[in-house]
């Protein structure tokens, strides 16, 4: 019964999905080559083809070396150019002009030629920071539980596995077993893979996370028609296997960011913490709507279950050979 309810509730979410454009945070790295020299990376998040009106405000004592150089790609305006920072950067401002008039946010990542690091997030209530001479363990919790939350919400092929795995699985002891194990797996490679114990390209692993989705959704159908199939008879064993996928799609993201190299245990747990925080908090909502619409009780959904599902699918379907397109090619 649980399953049917959370229909609605896919088919409301799954519209506004294919409808809006997101806008991913954006991104500001500098990095120090030489003493008091630095590369700037600065990535612009885009919505369709037109830039934000974002712009990076180094420290007063920062003067370019060369010309930005700027490319759209991935959705985004990447500018790239050298600066001289007199004096280096530590107790001096960053600044995000405009980032005040936006929904989003911006990752500022800062390497040190003495091998520290920093990473600090700048929001719309808080555009600036203060480089400090290193980051405070609070500063590190709140900057990575907050990214690990906020990727986990963004990644809308991850909410559509664990949502697919709530279409499938009946009982509430089922589903915490399954949940259970999907963190359980993907946390084990998170850390395995950030931590450079293990690597694997991430194209073909972003490429099978479509296809377990694809998976999840057939074996729905499947199970609608009086064939169920294995996600149904063992899902915390499934969640498992595609869960060790998903979780070295985090550490793709992770590797994005970068972790700072005074703290990497620290940040890693509480990125890991920060993504079971948001998946925790989907699933609530999902449950809790899906008990909402069954007091309702306006329409039948079993209809509408087998056309989401089939949804579902074909998004999923459509990732995966772009996905492999984009590899392969």
């Amino acid at each position: 019964m649980l399953r049917w309810l959370l229909v609605l509730l896919l088919g409301i979410w799954f519209t506004g999905v294919c409808h809006a454009d997101e806008i991913r945070p954006g991104y500001l790295e500098l990095k120090e080559t030489n003493e008091d020299i630095f590369s700037v990376v600065w990535k612009v998040p885009a919505k369709g083809d037109k830039k934000l009106k974002l712009e990076a405000l180094l420290p007063a004592n920062c003067a370019e070396k060369s010309s930005p150089n700027t490319q759209f790609i991935g959705g985004a305006y990447i500018a790239r150019w050298i600066v001289s920072c007199e004096g280096g950067i530590v107790e001096q401002p960053i600044t995000v002009e405009g980032l005040q008039f936006t929904s989003t946010d911006v990752l500022l990542r800062m390497e040190f030629i003495s091998g520290g690091s920093q990473t600090a997030r700048l929001t719309p209530s808080g555009p600036t920071y203060i480089v400090a001479a290193e980051s405070s363990a609070i500063e590190i919790i709140g900057t990575y539980l907050w990214l690990g939350v906020e990727h986990i919400l963004l990644g809308i092929d991850h909410l559509l596995f664990v949502f697919a795995l709530l279409l499938i699985v009946t009982g509430v002891r089922r589903l915490v077993w399954t949940i259970t194990a999907f963190t359980i797996a993907h946390s084990i490679t998170l850390a395995g893979a950030t931590l450079g114990y293990v690597h694997v390209a991430q194209q073909p692993v972003e490429a099978i996370i479509a296809l377990s989705i694809l998976f999840l959704a057939t074996e729905i159908i499947h199970s609608r028609r009086g064939r169920p199939g294995y996600a149904e008879r063992w899902p915390w064993m499934v969640a498992f296997i595609f869960g060790l996928l998903h979780g070295f799609g985090f550490a793709g993201a992770l590797a994005e960011v970068g972790l700072p190299q005074q703290a990497i245990p620290l940040a890693l747990v509480f990125f890991n913490v920060g993504v079971e925080l948001g998946q925790l908090l989907f699933v609530a909502i999902v449950l809790l709507l899906g008990w909402m619409i069954h007091r309702i009780k306006v329409f039948p959904l079993r209809p509408a279950e087998m056309v989401t599902t089939y949804l579902i699918g074909s998004v999923a379907a459509f990732w995966m050979i772009e996905r492999v397109v984009g590899f392969w090619g």
